[in-house]
């Protein structure tokens, strides 16, 4: 828009992404995205136009509430590009199916039902099994698919919490489902950029399928006319810019159903975008601004028009990535709700190639499709009912000797794709019979180009990964570098975007140019690593390209902008393994590598890098090991004479025993590396610290196990800070809302902290300034601290980009990674003088919780981290702050009633004020007769509901069922229980109701209390520049 000398306003809360940051949108909110928030930032800034099919289905849900009550209209405000009308065409499943049938299209058979009696009526007309599905829906959400009158029910129940109108359809379970991205302008010129074809069946959500473009084993014929369908309808619906429609397509016959069109970039359009090289986004603005087609230049290979479809000569594969193993009790089935945090996209020419380097980039432990060694106790089943683990169990069978036909009666997938997986598995049966002096050039060249890494071989061959790529580049067996062309070369393209692969004998691009610099990116989004990471990677790229250098990104998620064909001079969609960086730095000869802002993943790499000669910027590698490993970082701060919560590293319950008895319950288990809070515990009683241990070990038997004393009712306090030669330059300090004992990427962060003692910020500060100086720190570091009475010790040291970088940054307006890569780079930067007490603003950032999709799981922080994502906001005083980033995550103000169950009796009094002040809200209270008669002593009446096992009314689960609740404070009685019990159930209720949910008593006071001074009407509309 900038070209076009438009000035832009963008609405986001999501402070940690890059389009939030300076230099893209001319205005920025950091608000909810929500009706009446936008609705008054429309007021004050009087835009001309709006664009909606950018911020995904949240925006253009918006979109339309603003189109509907007249906002737009009233303020004169066009909606550019796609329509509103057309945008409900192809929501509404009634209005799509109707638009599909005027013009002889097919749809899936579906009645809309407005209570459970229609639902049922439906269903016994269609014949199950019948998919339920709603109207309006972001990823699946709410829809599935049943088998019988009980299992629709429940569905149906859950599924109007959402909506007044579900949808009944046939089941197309077991059919192709086939995408394509097609893109039109207002002039009705109209082509197909990429088709994408699910290896999974119909009834896996395609965000949890793995996906292939283009199509493979769909006949010339077929092909075109599901192309022809897809042109037809979008033209018939009006879409302007860029679309997306999905099919099913039955694998016995040509027949097909449209299963439904998305009027705006979803994540199948950044994959496609990436896939393809069709830069997406960019041309349906171009398109939404009025350009036609052939008057936008296709930026990426600045050769042709928009009009040009790419075609392409290599295969791109998606993987998604799920984190299902964090949460307690979830379901890992797979369906039609999507249940993935991230995916990988990889590149190559063949599928075995990319269908091996995914698995791998998912990081994740796995080798690659074979050598995993996992065994599923009942593989038919898994085969048949799909879970996270369904490919793999797919190797297994082959292993075993299952035929390409039972797996595929099992599976549903098609043979093709079968048959190309046994050739992994044939493969691996032919390496298993070489030794490594009897690997030969053929045999060599086969595995390479299957996709086997040099680890795989050499596991399989009984030797190690160095010997194997020392006797593969004496064979000459190595990787070519390619570029994504999108015209299969029939044109000369100036693209920079670039993969390795074993089929090819040149390279198509010159390698080992000048002052080059690599930085690793931070591959698939997870819990514990998302967007936060990619604004780090895209500033460090910046400042090395304003250094002068020439910069070389390395990263394999197609979700980010550090893979943007126009960040950096290379891109290679590449997988972050020591073997693949090594052949980049092998190419390339880079003057250095930064590993220090994809947050843990390249930090991994650091010392296998530093072990083999690759020049590491920045932090020494040796430095970042010791602050790495508990022993050594521990005997550190002995040394340094800096305090630390009593811990020990146990092999036996026996020693376990021991020393929680020495120090005292609660203890804080872990196992003894450092990820994410992977298999943390607090533990209460020995007989806690039994189950918990067996839980700690399953994950790694190799590894002992930490206990650490737990400090409870402490605060934790955070230090975003970055260090030139060891002396602190600038730096940040953070404080989280939530008690000790949340995980950091879980907790309500606030800048500057409000309540923190100044002897302990000055107590932060000076250990920060002597663990920067004795691990000679040169680049971003963060350091939490646990503090209770002035008492400060710290809990962990990263000596890399953390999470909170961009939300200290953006607060602060201080770039603290722009300055942390120029010194990296030995660049001169100006002293800074500001810190966190110099401003009269506050900002908050809260996180995002995807509970309701993953089924089962219960939805309660602890030291686990399970956020999936996270918002900031700022405001001019903490309860501001704080109830506009809370009402970000889709939390609601309670206008009805609560229900109360506040905890242990300490808890409850803790309560008692911010109880009070709900009840001059007019609230009225729910709760068990322990908490009634409670609560009465202080004259709040809580009307006596009976808990889920007492099977008597008025029950908790009614009352919340049929929505006469809308909060629920549910203060857990233990840290970690697993307890299916009652608790555990109404939190559950709570959220598979979309009722607000708070589960700690810190955050839940601090919202009463900003509820107290704010209604959602009065919270100020400030822009990201209005606060100085």
């Amino acid at each position: 828009m900038k070209e076009d000398g438009i000035t832009s306003i963008l609405v986001n809360p999501n402070i940690a992404t890059i389009q939030t940051s300076e230099n893209f949108a001319d205005k920025v909110y950091f608000l909810p995205i929500t009706t009446d928030f936008v609705e008054r930032v429309i007021e004050k800034e009087q835009p001309d136009s709006i664009l909606l099919q950018f911020g995904g289905q949240t925006a253009l849900n918006v979109g339309v509430q603003l189109y509907d009550k007249g906002i737009l209209e009233k303020h004169n405000v066009q909606v550019l590009g796609t329509p509103i009308e057309a945008i409900k065409d192809t929501e509404d499943r009634l209005l799509f199916a109707n638009k599909c049938t005027e013009i002889g299209l097919k749809v899936a058979r579906s009645k809309t039902a407005n209570n459970i009696d229609e639902a049922i009526k439906a269903a016994n007309e269609i014949g199950f099994p019948v998919m339920v599905r709603i109207a309006y829906a972001l990823g699946g959400l709410g829809s599935g698919i049943v088998n019988n009158k009980e299992e629709l029910k429940e569905k149906a129940n859950k599924a109007f919490r959402y909506t007044n109108q579900i949808l009944i359809e046939e089941s197309l379970y077991g059919w192709k489902e086939v995408e394509y991205e097609i893109v039109r302008d207002k002039y009705d010129n109209c082509i197909t950029t990429c088709s994408m074809e699910n290896i999974d069946p119909m009834g896996i959500h395609t965000g949890d399928s793995v996906v292939i473009a283009p199509v493979q084993t769909l006949s010339a014929q077929e092909n075109f006319k599901l192309r022809s369908i897809g042109i037809k309808l979008i033209r018939h619906i009006g879409v302007i810019g860029e679309c997306n429609i999905q099919y099913a397509l039955d694998p016995n016959s040509d027949d097909y159903r449209i299963i439904e069109v998305n009027a705006r970039l979803s994540r199948s359009s950044a994959l496609a975008s990436k896939a393809t090289g069709y830069p997406l986004a960019f041309i349906a603005t171009k398109l939404a601004l009025g350009y036609a087609l052939n008057e936008v230049e296709n930026s990426i290979t600045q050769e042709t028009s928009a009009c040009f479809e790419p075609s392409l000569d290599y295969v791109a594969l998606k993987f998604p990535r799920w984190d299902l193993q964090k949460f307690q009790q979830v379901s890992t089935q797979l369906g039609s709700e999507m249940k993935s945090v991230g995916e990988v996209m990889s590149l190559g020419r063949s599928f075995e190639e990319v269908l091996q380097k995914a698995i791998r980039m998912l990081d994740v432990g796995l080798k690659g499709f074979v050598c995993n060694y996992l065994k599923f106790e009942d593989l038919d089943k898994e085969l048949s009912q799909p879970t996270d683990k369904r490919i793999f169990a797919i190797a297994v069978a082959l292993q075993n000797g299952y035929s390409v036909e039972r797996i595929h009666q099992l599976t549903k997938i098609t043979p093709w794709f079968l048959y190309k997986m046994k050739n992994i598995v044939v493969t691996e049966l032919k390496l298993k019979q070489k030794s490594l002096l009897e690997l030969d050039f053929t045999v060599m060249k086969e595995a390479k180009q299957n996709g086997f890494s040099d680890l795989q071989i050499a596991e399989l061959i009984h030797s190690t990964e160095n010997e194997v790529r020392e006797k593969r580049k004496s064979l000459g067996v190595l990787p070519v570098v390619k570029q994504i062309d999108t015209m299969a070369a029939e044109y000369p393209a100036q693209t920079n975007y670039l993969y390795l692969t074993y089929h090819g004998n040149e390279h198509d691009i010159s390698v080992k140019e000048r002052n080059q610099i690599a930085v690793i990116g931070s591959g698939a989004y997870r819990i514990g690593s998302s967007v936060e990471f990619d604004w780090c990677c895209v500033t460090a790229v910046q400042a090395v390209n304003s250094a002068g250098c020439k910069s070389i990104m390395i990263n394999c998620n197609p979700e980010t902008v550090s893979t943007d064909y126009d960040i950096c001079d290379k891109l290679y969609f590449e997988q972050l393994t020591l073997e693949r960086v090594l052949d980049i730095c092998d190419l390339e000869n880079p003057e250095g590598v930064i590993v220090s802002m994809g947050g843990q993943v390249p930090n991994n790499l650091a010392m296998k890098l530093h072990n083999v000669g690759v020049k590491i910027i920045g932090t020494s590698p040796i430095q970042i090991d010791n602050a790495e490993s508990r022993h050594k970082f521990s005997q550190i701060l002995d040394k340094l004479e800096i305090d630390q919560p009593e811990w020990t590293e146990v092999t036996t319950l026996v020693e376990a025993k021991k020393f929680s008895a020495k120090v005292g319950y609660p203890v804080l288990i872990r196992p003894s590396y450092v990820l994410s809070g992977a298999a943390m515990s607090i533990v209460l009683t020995e007989d806690e610290l039994e189950t918990y241990l067996k839980k700690a070990t399953d994950l790694n038997n190799e590894h002992p196990v930490v206990i650490s004393k737990f400090i409870t009712d402490a605060r934790e306090i955070e230090i975003d800070a970055v260090a030139d030669h060891g002396e602190l330059f600038c730096y940040a300090i953070a404080e989280h809302v939530e008690n000790a004992g949340v995980h950091s990427g879980d907790a309500t962060i606030v800048l500057p902290p409000q309540r923190t003692y100044l002897e302990t910020m000055r107590r932060v500060k000076n250990i920060t300034r002597k663990i920067a100086n004795e691990f000679e720190i040169t680049g971003p570091f963060n350091i939490q601290f646990i503090a209770k009475d002035n008492d400060v010790k710290v809990i962990e040291c990263n000596l890399r980009a953390s999470r909170s970088f961009p939300f200290v940054s953006k607060t602060l307006k201080i770039n603290f990674i722009d300055i942390a890569t120029k010194l990296m780079l030995g660049e001169k930067v100006t002293r800074i003088d500001k810190s966190s007490f110099d401003l009269d603003y506050v900002g908050v950032k809260a996180s995002q919780f995807s509970f309701t999709r993953l089924k089962g799981s219960d939805p309660v922080t602890g030291v686990e981290m399970s956020s999936t994502g996270e918002v900031a906001c700022l405001g001019d005083d903490f309860n501001e702050a704080f109830l506009k980033s809370v009402l970000s995550t889709g939390q609601k103000i309670p206008q009805k009633a609560v229900l109360l169950s506040t905890g242990t009796p300490k808890n409850k009094a803790e309560l008692l004020e911010d109880i009070l002040t709900l009840k001059e809200m007019g609230l009225k209270f729910f709760g068990t007769k322990g908490t009634s008669d409670y609560y009465k002593l202080s004259g709040i009446d809580v009307d006596i509901l009976y808990r889920p096992f007492d099977n008597k009314e008025p029950s908790i689960l009614t009352y919340l069922g049929n929505g006469e609740i809308d909060m629920v404070i549910n203060i857990p009685k233990t840290a970690e229980k697993v307890e299916l019990d009652s608790d555990y159930i109404i939190r559950r209720k709570a959220v598979d109701m979309n009722i607000p949910l708070f589960t700690n008593v810190q955050a839940t006071k601090r919202f009463i209390k900003a509820l107290k001074q704010f209604t959602a009407d009065e919270l100020p509309i400030k822009s990201w520049d209005e606060y100085q």
